[in-house]
């Protein structure tokens, strides 16, 4: 049983308007198609932030020692999440992801690999430019401007899909894809503080 509507309106409920949530861009998400939403991590609260602000169903890759939690290991598969194992190829994840994205879904991740611990925007992994170039989907840019603290102003930013055609035709590297997929989302930062 898919718990995600469910969840999405109850996160919405709760955060809106603790947070006082303002969406920006939301045009620019592609109705259809598979989306590779790449977004920075601040907080723990970005993917139910990201999730209940997306138009679309989000397939979070989480990862797998959130899938050990007694109560977490029941929930997250019921709200579209699935595990990877951080620090080594793991080629499940990896097929998982690509399944989704070709069967015209959205895959979310954070590019960063881990909460940034000032709030700065990281070095993004290579990952997200594996994806990019392999997943032949939509590559979102997603900003998330804080701070998370209640009843401050927390934006969520949704930019313009990044035209990776070039970038597959020419063999650009997962790591150069990475840092253009950053660069991208640092600007939407910058322009949205």
């Amino acid at each position: 049983m898919n718990l995600y509507p469910l969840g999405k309106a109850l996160v919405s409920l709760m955060l809106y308007p603790l947070y006082r949530v303002k969406v920006i861009g939301k045009e620019n998400f592609p109705k259809e198609g598979g989306v590779l939403l790449c977004t920075n991590h601040i907080d723990n609260l970005d993917p139910p932030v990201v999730g209940m602000t997306c138009p679309r169903p989000v397939h979070f890759m989480a990862k797998q020692e959130l899938f050990e939690a007694p109560v977490l290991k029941t929930i997250l598969p019921k709200v579209n999440a699935f595990p990877v194992k951080r620090g080594m190829s793991d080629r499940q994840a990896l097929r998982n992801a690509l399944s989704i994205l070709k069967s015209g879904n959205v895959v979310g991740l954070f590019p960063e690999g881990t909460r940034s611990k000032d709030g700065e925007l990281q070095k993004g992994l290579a990952g997200a430019g594996f994806f990019a170039l392999k997943g032949d989907a939509h590559v979102v840019p997603c900003a998330i401007i804080g701070p998370y603290k209640p009843f401050k102003r927390l934006k969520v930013v949704f930019g313009k899909p990044i035209d990776m055609t070039e970038h597959r035709a020419s063999r650009t590297s997962a790591e150069d894809a990475t840092a253009l997929i950053m660069d991208e989302i640092g600007k939407l930062i910058e322009a949205n503080k």
